[in-house]
C-alpha cells in the first residue's frame, strides 16, 4: 500500500473510532440521568449515606432477578413509593402464571428470561418476513416513546439514531399509535418518515420495513418489532400477518406478566434490603 493509501486508511480508522466514542457518550447520556435520579430517591427513602450505596442496592436486585438495570431503574422512578406503614412495597398485587408461547420453542414457559423472549420475538418476526435485518423496541416508562432493546443486521449508526424514538416520524411510532401492523413498501418515498429518519434508514441499507406492535390483553402497546429489507416489500400475505399478530399478542402479554411479576419481585427485594439496612453503607457485588 502506498503512503497515501496508508494515511487514508489511518484517517478512516480514526474517524470510525471517534464516531464510536460519540455513540458511546450519547448512550451513557441517555441512561445516567435516570440512574442518578433513582440513586437520590433511594438515598432519601432508606437514609443511605451515599449514591454508591443506592447503586449497590439496585445492582443486587438487578442481578438476583436477571432484570436489566435500566429496566429496573425505569420502574423504580415511575412506581408509586412504598407505604411507610407496609412491610411490602406492593402488598396487594396478584401473582399470575407465566403465559404460554406458541410461536417459538426457543423460549420455554417457566424460564422467566426477558432477554430470551426478546430474541425469540425478533428471530421469529424476521423468519416470517424473510429478512435478516431488524430491531425490537420496548416502551420507555420514564421518557415515553420506544427504545431499542434487541437488533441484528443493522449498522451502529442506525442503532444510535433510533436508540429512542418519539411519537411520530417513523413507521414504528405509527404502529404504536394505531395498535396495528404497518408496512412500508419503499422507505425512499413513504411519507410516514421524517427526513432525518428516512436518511438514517436508507444509510443502513434498508429499503422497506414492516412493524408489529407487541400488545397486552387490554390493548396496551408495550413494544415493537420491526423487520427491515434491502429491497422493496410487496404486501404481506394473510398467513404472514396472522403469524405476526400471534407473535405480537403473545409477546405483549408475556412482557406485561414479566413487568407485573419478575420486575416487581426485584423491586420488593430492593425494598427489603433497604429497610433492613436503613442508614447502612452498601457495596457493589
Amino acid at each position: 500500500m502506498s503512503t497515501a493509501g496508508r494515511k487514508a486508511a489511518d484517517d478512516d480508522a480514526e474517524l470510525e473510532r471517534l464516531r464510536a466514542e460519540v455513540r458511546d457518550l450519547r448512550a451513557r447520556a441517555r441512561v445516567y440521568p435516570l440512574i442518578s435520579q433513582a440513586q437520590g430517591m433511594l438515598q432519601e427513602r432508606y437514609a443511605l449515606p451515599d449514591g454508591e450505596s443506592a447503586f449497590a442496592l439496585m445492582q443486587r436486585a438487578s442481578q438476583r432477578y436477571n432484570v436489566k438495570l435500566r429496566t429496573l431503574v425505569g420502574f423504580l422512578v415511575t412506581a408509586p413509593p412504598p407505604d411507610s406503614r407496609e412491610r411490602l412495597w406492593f402488598p396487594r398485587r396478584v401473582r399470575r402464571p407465566e403465559p404460554d408461547l406458541t410461536f417459538t420453542s426457543a423460549h420455554r414457559s417457566g424460564s422467566g428470561s426477558r432477554g430470551a423472549l426478546l430474541k425469540a420475538v425478533l428471530s421469529s418476526t424476521l423468519a416470517v418476513v424473510d429478512t435478516d435485518m431488524g430491531n425490537l423496541q420496548l416502551t420507555d416508562r420514564a421518557r415515553g416513546g420506544l427504545r431499542i432493546e434487541e437488533h441484528t443486521g443493522l449498522t451502529p449508526d442506525f442503532v444510535d439514531f433510533f436508540a429512542h424514538v418519539g411519537d411520530d416520524g417513523t413507521a414504528c411510532a405509527r404502529a404504536a399509535r394505531d395498535l396495528a401492523q404497518v408496512t412500508v413498501r419503499d422507505v425512499e418515498s413513504d411519507p410516514v418518515f421524517s427526513e432525518p429518519a428516512r436518511r438514517a434508514i436508507l444509510a443502513a441499507g434498508s429499503r422497506a420495513c414492516h412493524s408489529v406492535p407487541l400488545t397486552t390483553a387490554s390493548g396496551l402497546c408495550v413494544g415493537m418489532v420491526s423487520a427491515h429489507l434491502d429491497r422493496p416489500l410487496q404486501e404481506l400475505t394473510a398467513a404472514q400477518t396472522t403469524a405476526l399478530d400471534t407473535v405480537g399478542g403473545e409477546a405483549g402479554r408475556w412482557l406485561a406478566w414479566h413487568d407485573r411479576t419478575v420486575v416487581l419481585d426485584a423491586l420488593e427485594h430492593l425494598h427489603a434490603l433497604g429497610r433492613a439496612g436503613r442508614g447502612s453503607r452498601f457495596r457493589r457485588s
